[in-house]
This record gives C-alpha cells, structure tokens and sequence, in this order.
C-alpha cells in the first residue's frame, strides 16, 4: 500500500500531484518547452561567454557559472517532474529521491546564492574601486571564487544528505511535487534533534555567509551612486539591475519554500501551494537568462562596443 510503510521503503510517494485528467498531456508539453527554453538561453550564454574571448573576464566567469548551475538545477527537477506528469503513481525510489534533494534544493541553492554574493562583491569593485578593479578582481581570482563556493556547498549538503539517510521512517508521503530534505526528516521515527540542529546551522551559514558580503557590496555602491554623477548612476543601474532582480526573485522563492516545508500550510489552498512551490523551482531557472542576457547586451562600463547575444 502506498500510504503506510515500514522504515525499510524503498520509494516515497509525491503527494501534492492534482489529478487533471487529459490536461496532464497539456501540462506536460508546456513543461517539457519550458525545460527546453532553460537548456537552450543558459547553454547558448555559456557558449557566447566560452567563445568570445572579449568576455573572458571576471564578471562573465561569474555569469558563466550561474549559467551552469541553472542546467544543472533544472536538470534536478524537471526530467522527474515530466515523467510524474505522466504518471498514473507518482512514486520516485529513495536514492532518486535523495539524489534530487542533493541536487536541486541544496547544492544549486547554495551555488546560486553564494554566486550571487561574490557576483555583487565583484560589482562593488568595479564600481566602487574602478582603478584597482584589475588587480583586485582577476580572471584566476574568479576561477578560485568558484571552486570554493562549488566545493563549499557539496560538502555542506552530503553533511545534511548523510544525516538524513540514516534516519529510520515512520511513512514514506511527502505533500509536495519533488523530494524534500525536511519533509523526510519530519517522517523520522527516531530523535531527530541532530538534523534538525544541523538543518539550522546551515541554514544560517548558507543565508548568513553570503548576504554579509551582498549588504556591504550594496550598500557602498549605493553610496558612490548618491554621490556621484548622472552618468555613474545610470552605468551602476545597468550593469546592477538584473543581479538585483535575481537576488530578490531568488530570496522570495527560498521564503515560501522555508515557510511550505517548515509550517503547517495547509490552510492555503492546494493550488495555491503548488503554485508557491513551482515559483521557487521554476521561475529562478527561468528569469536569469532573460536578466543577464539584457546586461550582457548594455553593458558599457568596462567595455567599449556591445556584446551580440
């Protein structure tokens, strides 16, 4: 039976799947053109970005990355997210279910959120310390920012993925569309003091970490441009906007995710759930290339023709 387990279950079962009948074949087209549109914007800025050796600068190594982690999370849910359209059962086995978690909700979240903080911190230099910008911000520079915030956030959640995976369940329902971290902590029949502990402590270092550096790179740039001319603040909206516009969008997803998962929400209406749940997923993966695309085409600042995207 799918709704009562032993702690040895091999598969969880996805809850939160309205029952829609024939619509399943016109969501799962919209969907699947989603997914595509994805795979495409953000392979096609990386290829830009590879090939055009006048972007071969910090500020687009950075940009190449966020590219990367969007195919990758994406790639985290909506391959699964298709065939459960399509289904009939909407069960997924453990180690899919744990590998997703892995991949969408821990280490893409951490990699976008901490991209986004050395990202504004190299915004900061080049508006703030423009002459020093080229010494202080180099292409190796960047290449180790990178590796360290990769490394940082796969280890951190093979920590969380470890503790969870030892637990023994009580059930095997999660009410939401794809695997989630504390959805299966929450079916533990044992102490879970130590995840829970844990899930705090990384919450707080993966929230904490980079929004220190966000603030101050923010809040010095907001200076220069109060201070300085016309012409300074319309470069510093242009070449800032698309970055801010990611940080907010992506600080709202991760609210109504925390709030979902942490929070007895069931007094919200199903749909309206669903809805909350695939704007945290969907629309980050979605907006960053539309974003980044339009600085990539303006930006003047340190560049003196426009890059053809």
């Amino acid at each position: 039976m799918l709704n009562s387990t032993s702690s040895t279950s091999s598969y969880f079962v996805l809850e939160a799947y309205l029952h829609v009948g024939t619509l399943r074949y016109l969501l799962f087209m919209l969907t699947a053109v989603i997914y595509m549109f994805i795979l495409i914007s953000n392979t096609s800025l990386i290829v830009v970005i590879c090939m055009n050796r006048s972007l071969h600068e910090p500020m687009y190594v950075f940009l190449c990355s966020l590219f990367v982690n969007e195919l990758y999370g994406s790639t985290g849910l909506f391959p699964l997210l298709l065939l459960q359209i399509l289904s009939d059962v909407h069960t997924v086995s453990r180690p899919l279910c744990f590998l997703q978690i892995f991949c969408l909700y821990h280490v893409c979240e951490c990699v976008e959120f901490s991209n986004l903080a050395v990202m504004s911190y190299d915004r900061y230099l080049a508006i703030c310390c423009p002459l020093q910008y080229n010494t202080r911000m180099t292409v190796n520079k960047a290449v180790t920012f990178i590796i360290v915030l990769w490394v940082y956030s796969s280890v951190k959640f093979l920590v969380t993925l470890s503790l969870t995976i030892r637990l023994p369940l009580c059930g095997n329902v999660l009410d939401s569309l794809y695997c989630n971290n504390y959805l299966i902590v929450k079916l533990a029949c044992s102490d879970t003091t130590v995840n829970n502990i844990y899930g705090l402590f990384g919450v707080f270092i993966t929230v904490l970490v980079p929004l220190l550096p966000i603030l101050f790179s923010y809040t010095k740039i907001l200076q220069v441009c109060f201070s300085d001319s016309k012409q300074m603040r319309q470069k510093a909206v242009s070449t800032c906007t698309p970055h801010l516009v990611s940080l907010l969008n992506f600080s709202f997803g991760c609210l109504f995710e925390i709030m979902q998962s942490r929070f007895n929400m069931t007094n919200l209406p199903k749909v309206l759930r669903l809805i909350l749940s695939l704007y945290f997923s969907v629309l980050q993966f979605l907006l960053n290339p539309v974003m980044f695309r339009m600085q990539m085409s303006k930006l003047r600042m340190f560049k003196g023709h426009r890059v053809s995207v």
